[in-house]
């Protein structure tokens, strides 16, 4: 959830591939292994598997100056998205920060979403975890899903704590929205394009967990 939602987790470089992995026949639920963890991969695309822009909270407030003082992200990627029919702007004064650190008022826009712009707020919870501090984010704008092509790969699973975790890797495929993969759209997003181009070939990390159901994957966004 560019922050994207909990199923883009950043780019693999490499991993050390266990033997199990080559390994055919039944296993059980606890063992590391491309079956096991193709599940576990499998249904966590299927729930959490978004592409999401980190657009939480709506309106968003834009100052003019922004689009040529700061090129904040949102004044370079609301105009675009209004074009696209996703938002829809009123000119007002809105609240920015000065240089001196104080609160004034300054010309700008309010945006919010258009009923199409809508249907893209997903109303699914987003755990990001910064140093010190964990925040949840009840809903975010996302224009793909995500789901497994296939697991690469994993790291030697350690147990620390009383709990044993890894991390996979793996590649997937994607359904982006229609206007998500327009060059407009993709020139101020420049991460979704990266992710549409990658399907197929992109390896992905998550980290998992061993529970007594077996794998699960972590929930938590690491920004």
């Amino acid at each position: 959830m560019m922050h994207f939602s909990n199923a883009v987790r950043g780019t693999a470089i490499a991993v050390s591939l266990t033997a199990s992995f080559f390994l055919g026949g039944c296993q059980n639920k606890a063992e590391p292994s491309a079956e096991n963890f193709t599940n576990t991969i499998t249904h966590y695309l299927a729930d959490r598997g978004h592409l999401c822009v980190a657009k939480y909270d709506w309106p968003i407030h834009v100052a003019d100056q922004d689009a040529v003082v700061t090129h904040s992200r949102d004044a370079l990627q609301l105009p675009v998205m209004e074009k696209l029919g996703l938002v829809k702007s009123t000119a007002m004064m809105v609240e920015r920060t000065g240089e001196d650190g104080a609160k004034i008022e300054a010309p700008g826009r309010e945006y919010v979403l258009t009923d199409e712009g809508k249907k893209f707020y997903l109303h699914n919870p987003v755990v990001v975890a910064t140093p010190g501090k964990t925040v949840t984010h009840d809903a975010d704008l996302c224009v793909a899903t995500l789901s497994l092509d296939k697991v690469v790969g994993w790291e030697p699973p350690l147990t620390r704590d009383g709990e044993t975790r890894t991390s996979v890797l793996y590649t997937y495929k994607i359904d982006p929205a229609p206007f998500a993969k327009t060059s407009e759209f993709q020139r101020v997003f420049p991460m979704v394009a990266r992710v549409i181009e990658g399907a197929g070939t992109m390896q992905l990390r998550e980290g998992v967990r061993l529970t007594k159901e077996g794998w699960v994957a972590e929930e938590y966004f690491v920004r």
